[in-house]
């Protein structure tokens, strides 16, 4: 079976957290590659504060192309209507009987899952791969994993990454207060915002 990993994101704009995660998973579960997929409409998040899906897509295809274990998919942007974590893994695995999928999460989202729609789905479709996040233990995180695996017979592991304290909302007010963001983002990511005026 291939082995791929997913992490998705609204990437606005996309980081090097982001990217170190990635990495991370992908070499301490020998995955063979990793699906950074951009959501299309979150309900999770106001839409205001988001910038529109192309531009969103085109950043973060700049910042994963020199990797070429990263591929970049559109299969949320291309859907109508709100993005589902269950609808997007029904339809991979639909696709792509052969694949293993490995969704990558940080412990925060781990807590909070079973307010997803549908995490009955989402967990018998991937295993999780979950990174301790700030203000969480790991200790707190395996205790969660330990009662997901009993509540829904999910398969999730710990990773163990390092903790990088960026966020796509630090950046967007570090650009409004006029900081610099390098070091936060790629070079391409840097001049794509640069460019095009962003979060001004």
């Amino acid at each position: 079976m291939k082995k791929v990993g997913i992490l998705g994101g609204t990437f606005n704009p996309i980081h090097l957290g982001h990217l170190i995660l990635a990495e991370h998973a992908l070499c301490e579960y020998d995955l063979d590659e990793i699906l950074f997929i951009p959501t299309g409409i979150s309900h999770f998040k106001d839409p205001s504060t988001v910038l529109d899906k192309k531009t969103r897509i085109a950043m973060t295809g700049g910042a994963i192309e020199d990797n070429q274990h990263f591929a970049l998919s559109t299969i949320e942007t291309d859907r109508p209507g709100n993005s589902y974590t269950y609808e997007t893994l029904e339809v991979l695995k639909t696709n792509n009987p052969d694949t293993d999928y490995y969704l990558i999460l940080g412990a925060d989202t781990l807590f909070q899952i079973e307010q997803w729609m549908h995490p009955e789905i989402i967990m018998m479709n991937a295993k999780i791969l979950a990174a301790v996040r700030r203000g969480q233990s790991t200790e707190e995180l395996k205790d969660k994993a330990a009662e997901l695996m009993r509540k829904f017979g999910a398969e999730i592991y710990v990773l163990k990454t390092p903790y990088i304290d960026i966020s796509s909302t630090d950046i967007r007010e570090r650009i409004k207060d006029g900081k610099s963001i390098r070091y936060m983002v790629t070079e391409r990511t840097l001049e794509y915002i640069e460019k095009h005026g962003l979060y001004k």
